[in-house]
Formats: structure tokens, C-alpha cells, sequence
């Protein structure tokens, strides 16, 4: 009886450790395919390791748990792994969208959250629910269904800030980027109309030491393996923890 107990937990062990080595398989494939994606619209790629550091800071400074704030720093990355299906004619250009255009470019969060599909792995679970959410609004314009408040999952909500604020201080193929000081007012700005006006008045709150991270980030030379490391091995995410 005692060696049989012993052979089920090594055959249990063993299994989730395999079970663990396809979740990390199967997310750096992910990541990948978002990095993949992300460089059809950005030539260093570098912004969605900036997003995991950022809607990790911000959902540590909302009272989320460690936990949750790190499976949101796995998942964060994958927002716009959907625009991966979107042509470059589209992606790529740099004055305004036509209405074909802008419907197209709007089917990237239902691209990504089918990309992600319906795992029951809670990671990719997350990651779906961002991929779908992270471009409605708080006053209901948004898409792809025009959710509004708190029918728009915090994750969404925290990546759409994060995101927000990082896309506007990067260069664009249509415009060039803010400095910081005009990102957060711009941010400010649309508190209570596109985002949850808790949410962007914790990131101003934490702004010094949020851009702190992020131009840590950018110094270093990180990748999807530092993403995936609890806790994160930057020195300027110890003021979060």
C-alpha cells in the first residue's frame, strides 16, 4: 500500500509537471504570435513587455492581489495578438481610417480573443477576456459591444489605461510621440468618458513610479521569460511590492 501511495504522487507530480510545461509551451507560442503582431505596428516590439509591467503596477496599486496582478503581467501582453489579421494596408496607415477601414481594424479584439479561444488554463482565460475588452469604454462607445461601467471586466478596463498612456509616448507611423507630462493630461482628459475614473486616478496617482518602471524597462533588455519571473526582476518594481 505505502509504494503504491508513493507511485500515484510521483505519477501525479509528473503530470503536472507536464501539465505546467504545456501552459509554458503554449503561452510563449502566445507570446510570440502577439510579439509577431505587434511589430507589424511597432518596429521594436518592446511595447507589450511594457504593457505587463504596467497593468501589473496599476493592478497592485487597485488592492489586486499578487496574484492576480501577476497573472494579469502574463496576460496583458496578449491585448492586441488579434491585429495579427488585420492587413497592413489597414494597420499601417498613417492618416485616417475610412469606415471599411475602421470596421476592419475594430474586429481585432474578437480576432484575439478566438486566437486565445476557450482554455480552461485561467491565464489564457485572462488574457482572452483582455484581448476582448481592453477597447470598450466606460461610457459605453466603445467595442466590439459597446459595454459600459463596470459591465467591462477591471482587467480591460486596467490594460485600456496601460495601454493608452503607452501607446501615446511611443512613435507612430502617423504621429510622433507625446512626452509624459501631455500623455497624463491626456489621460486625465478622458477619465469618466472612455475609462473607469478610478482606474486612471490611480495611475496618475502612481505615475512617478509607473514611468519609473517603464523607463527601466526600456533600458533593459527584456524579455518573455523576465514577464513570467515572481516576483519581476526590475529594481523598480520593489516600490510596488
Amino acid at each position: 500500500m505505502e509504494r503504491m501511495l508513493a507511485d500515484f504522487g510521483q505519477m501525479y507530480q509528473e503530470r503536472n509537471q507536464a501539465l505546467q510545461e504545456v501552459t509554458r509551451a503554449h503561452h510563449e507560442a502566445l507570446l510570440l504570435l502577439a510579439r509577431a503582431a505587434e511589430l507589424r505596428d511597432d518596429d521594436t516590439g518592446v511595447h507589450i513587455v511594457r504593457m505587463g509591467y504596467l497593468a501589473w503596477g496599476l493592478a497592485l496599486c487597485l488592492g489586486q492581489s499578487r496574484a492576480q496582478a501577476g497573472l494579469l503581467r502574463q496576460a496583458a501582453p496578449m491585448h492586441d495578438i488579434g491585429k495579427i489579421g488585420i492587413p497592413d494596408a489597414v494597420l499601417k496607415k498613417p492618416g485616417k481610417l475610412n469606415d471599411g477601414e475602421r470596421f476592419s481594424m475594430n474586429t481585432h479584439p474578437e480576432i484575439g480573443a478566438r486566437i486565445l479561444g476557450r482554455s480552461r488554463i485561467a491565464l489564457f482565460q485572462l488574457a482572452a477576456e483582455v484581448a476582448l475588452t481592453h477597447h470598450e469604454r466606460w461610457d459605453g462607445s466603445g467595442y466590439p459591444h459597446g459595454l459600459a461601467g463596470e459591465a467591462i471586466p477591471l482587467s480591460g478596463r486596467i490594460v485600456a489605461v496601460a495601454d493608452f498612456f503607452d501607446a501615446l509616448t511611443m512613435d507612430r507611423c502617423y504621429r510622433p510621440a507625446f512626452n509624459d507630462a501631455t500623455a497624463l493630461e491626456m489621460l486625465a482628459a478622458e477619465r469618466g468618458r472612455n475609462f473607469d475614473p478610478r482606474v486612471v486616478d490611480t495611475f496618475l496617482a502612481n505615475a512617478r513610479r509607473l514611468i519609473a518602471m517603464r523607463d527601466e524597462v526600456n533600458r533593459s533588455s527584456l524579455g518573455f521569460a523576465e514577464l513570467m519571473q515572481d516576483p519581476p526582476q526590475l529594481a523598480a518594481t520593489a516600490a510596488f511590492l
